[in-house]
């Protein structure tokens, strides 16, 4: 990587970050990047928003990124970040960034996408008061703290500070295509960072009525919505003409939205549905059977676990939770339940990113004799309290978790239950409330293409995205140290260093990496996989 003095841009942040583009024949590849048009019917959950500001569920990232584009985008070969809307991302000193845009892009509405879309679009999510999921992400530009500052202990009694202002200080507009960003702290990863969904540029039209522009997104994207989301039924976008990029391979992208995973299937089957995103586990050996080379797959990066709920005094001592840990034989559960076809995970960053450990979780080997011992030192679990487990519903996790209250009730004797009746979007607010009463299950991929994206937004202080309240001091000056260092090859040790108290505390069981495994029709040409932003819609061609 390139030295802290230098002027930097754009570099590559990840090696073994591939994807693969599936066509039907070897010789077509040509002839198919001319093709276009048609309407690709897309397997989709129901999101939970459609701003970008606000969504981190994977369901709304998968219709905001056609809606939207960002300042870089990730290559579908390679995974590393590439200029989009950004003509330049420089820095001398990785603190201060200049960012200079393209010209002559426009939201749906006929408003510029400039400096000024960029700054306010920032600032909206940063600020407090506007409950936006995405302000986290902000936490690294000068002025955070004023605009969203840190509740005194999280979701205790205590109020949190009202903010001092209402825009980042370090966001300052140059001219209409520049803007500089002034970090807290020195951060060789910023140009990577903003090509999460997170960062993309909002119209003045939306921010000042968010709930219409949650209905009917005003985008500035290769793709506009037809009509509006119509919640739990559809999601319609039609190629934007006001877009200037290269446009989008199909002429429509129609979100077909499932509260089930299998029904969903049986659309695919019945020749409904294009795309299948991911297939029901126990439905993936039909599925190779039926539609071989069809059947698209690849080493993936979605890391599944059960989180620990440390906000409930049954989870606080680490034992407890080395304990759970240690009952479960992952690799018994991937062989009943995904006939073997995932990984069991040893630590919390995938295998193909660079800084990924094997063995970096001990606990998470089974060991029934140790987990008895870890869980009598504890002083034991409440003698008639029944373990809650719990996961959204529709999406074939029953049989898994289910395992895995087998096996703990089988080497502890903890009798328990499954709750597993809520959909994705509300199940996200139970766990933004803080309100599981027992372990959970959720997944976690990545945002952008380096392994800090699995630590900061899951397990740093006060992150959105962090469902266990783990807090640590130590874990958080490591991040901020790795941050800090002058290239991301030279953060990396301090991450690692993160990532071992996380594999001491425990704040979920890390369960397995999944494998990517997608379907598509015989109406598709040619099928692209991103391996940063999974199928990539947008680039799918149609015969």
């Amino acid at each position: 990587m390139r030295g802290k003095f230098l002027k930097v841009a754009v570099v590559a942040t990840a090696t073994a970050m591939l994807a693969t583009a599936c066509g039907n024949s070897n010789d077509e590849s040509e002839e198919a990047t001319d093709k276009s048009g048609g309407k690709l019917r897309v397997y989709a959950a129901e999101p939970a928003y459609l701003l970008p500001s606000a969504a981190s569920d994977e369901p709304a990232i998968y219709v905001i990124r056609q809606l939207y584009r960002g300042l870089v985008r990730y290559n579908a070969e390679t995974g590393d970040a590439e200029m989009d809307l950004a003509e330049s991302i420089e820095s001398d000193d990785q603190k201060l960034w200049t960012i200079k845009l393209k010209d002559g892009y426009t939201f749906d509405n006929g408003e510029p996408v400039n400096a000024d879309a960029f700054i306010r679009s920032w600032n909206f999510a940063a600020y407090g008061p506007n409950g936006q999921g995405n302000g986290y992400f902000m936490k690294r530009i000068a002025g955070i703290d004023a605009v969203l500052p840190k509740d005194p202990d999280d979701d205790g009694p205590k109020e949190a500070p009202e903010p001092t202002a209402e825009t980042l200080s370090g966001l300052k507009k140059v001219d209409d295509l520049t803007f500089t960003v002034e970090l807290k702290e020195p951060f060789s990863g910023f140009p990577t960072v903003v090509g999460y969904s997170g960062f993309f540029p909002m119209a003045q039209a939306c921010i000042d009525d968010t709930d219409a522009c949650n209905e009917t997104p005003i985008g500035n994207g290769p793709y506009k919505i037809d009509g509006s989301w119509k919640h739990e039924v559809e999601i319609n976008l039609v190629r934007s003409d006001t877009w200037k990029g290269e446009p989008g391979g199909a002429d429509e992208i129609y979100y077909r939205i499932f509260a089930d995973i299998n029904a969903a299937y049986s659309s695919f089957q019945a020749g409904e549905l294009d795309v299948m995103y991911t297939i029901p586990p126990e439905r993936f050996k039909d599925a190779k059977e039926s539609y071989g080379d069809r059947l698209y797959e690849q080493e993936g990066d979605g890391f599944n676990y059960v989180g620990l709920p440390l906000y409930d005094d049954a989870f606080k001592d680490k034992r407890i939770r080395q304990a759970f840990s240690m009952a479960i034989d992952r690799q018994s559960i991937i062989d009943a339940v995904f006939d073997g076809r995932y990984t069991p995970a040893t630590g919390f960053v995938a295998p193909i990113f660079d800084g990924a450990r094997e063995g970096v979780c001990t606990y998470c080997k089974q060991d029934v004799e140790m987990a008895k011992k870890l869980l009598e030192e504890a002083g034991g679990w409440p003698e008639g309290k029944k373990l809650i487990l719990w996961a959204n519903s529709g999406s074939g996790h029953d049989a898994w978790l289910q395992a895995v209250g087998d096996q703990i009730k089988s080497a502890l004797g903890i009798d328990y239950e499954l709750k597993v009746n809520l959909l994705f979007a509300e199940y996200l607010e139970v766990a933004d409330d803080r309100e599981f009463t027992g372990p959970f299950r959720l997944g976690w991929g990545p945002d952008y293409p380096f392994m800090e994206t699995y630590l900061t937004p899951v397990y740093g202080t006060g992150a959105d995205s962090n469902a266990s309240t783990f807090s640590n001091a130590n874990f958080d000056s490591l991040l901020k140290q790795g941050d800090s260092a002058p290239s991301i090859a030279e953060a990396i040790p301090y991450y690692q260093q993160a990532e071992d108290i996380l594999a001491e505390e425990l704040p979920v069981i890390p369960m397995f990496w999944r494998k990517e495994a997608a379907l598509y029709s015989a109406n598709v040409d040619t099928f692209v996989w991103n391996q940063v932003s999974g199928a990539a819609y947008g680039d799918i061609t149609m015969k």
